[in-house]
């Protein structure tokens, strides 16, 4: 087997720790790895956090620091430049790499992350959406949030239903598809192809702590991003004159720091928007990690039952690699 390619046969261990930002994962992930360690084997953390690929984010995105990134090999942490967008097809091919890259070398890759469309086009492949054309994707995008929105509740309805009004990037993508196919995005993602579930031999487990712990962990931890470089960071970033439609540039803190910088808010203002943007993000994590898995994914209220069970999990203790 080539080291980018996987075989059709199922192959080697894949741990995956999911859960929302701030659960602890990246912390867990390296215990694992230790354990591994003592076990013989060599664990490599690969990253499926959408904010960690961006070099630019660092801080923001709570990237795993040098200390720790010594302790394990890390993957797909600051692959991207701001200035490019990481789709979740780009991420998957590159995640895909990785992980042959790793079974080839004997070792077991650690998936660790919140990005719930990331894992989920990495395992079950991502839906064979054609090339819109350049008319069709420039008309969509002309028009106005509010009235992409309404023509979607006639052309496509389940994802006018399953969006939120504001989204302008998701609506205009959802639009386009129908226009531009005949398909919605829905019938397109039923022939999802591509996916490694039935390549690896996954040990997932998902980390969903108390739900008032996790609020009051993100609101202490960005309060330190503040403190550690956030800011530092988004200037640099607001240096560079990056468009604002960038994931980078919508990442959580960016826009309120920078609304902070630009006189528009108090700094209070900006932590506590910060705060409040970190814990929305971290609650729709939640709700998608409880629901949209497989009923059988383990979910573990702390990182000690996740370890114990990763340690105990056959399909890592085996070592079965990749053919």
């Amino acid at each position: 087997m080539s080291t980018n390619e996987f075989s059709d046969a199922a192959g080697g261990p894949l741990a995956l720790i999911a859960g929302p930002t701030a659960s602890g994962k990246s912390a867990l992930a390296l215990d694992l790895a230790d354990s591994l360690a003592k076990a013989g084997r060599r664990g490599v953390i690969v990253n499926a956090d959408s904010a960690q690929v961006y070099a630019d984010l660092r801080v923001l995105s709570a990237r795993p620091s040098p200390e720790e990134t010594a302790r394990a090999e890390h993957r797909l942490f600051g692959s991207w430049d701001g200035a490019q967008t990481c789709s979740a097809a780009d991420w998957a091919a590159r995640a895909k790499q990785e992980i042959a890259q790793i079974h080839a070398a004997g070792a077991v890759p650690i998936l660790v992350g919140g990005t719930g469309l990331y894992i989920r086009t990495l395992l079950d492949g991502i839906a064979p959406v054609p090339a819109i054309t350049p008319h069709v994707r420039d008309a969509v995008r002309a028009l106005p949030t509010e009235e992409a929105y309404t023509a979607l509740s006639h052309e496509d309805p389940a994802s006018h239903a399953r969006l939120d009004p504001g989204d302008r990037q998701r609506i205009a993508r959802a639009l386009e598809v129908v226009r531009a196919t005949g398909l919605t995005l829905g019938e397109w993602q039923e022939r999802r192809e591509g996916g490694i579930a039935d390549k690896v031999n996954l040990a997932p487990v998902i980390l969903l702590p108390e739900r008032e712990w996790l609020y009051a962990r993100c609101d202490s931890r960005f309060e330190a991003m503040m403190e550690r470089g956030a800011v530092e960071e988004v200037e640099a970033l607001l240096a560079r004159e990056l468009d604002p439609d960038l994931p980078v540039m919508r990442a959580i803190g960016v826009r309120e720091i920078a609304a902070w910088l630009g006189g528009e808010i108090s700094r209070d203002e900006a932590v506590a928007k910060g705060q409040q943007a970190t814990r929305n993000y971290a609650k729709r994590q939640y709700t998608w990690l409880r629901h949209q898995p497989p009923e059988d994914w383990p979910r573990v209220a702390t990182a000690e039952e996740a370890l114990a069970l990763l340690v105990a999990d056959a399909r890592l203790a085996r070592g079965e690699e990749s053919q």
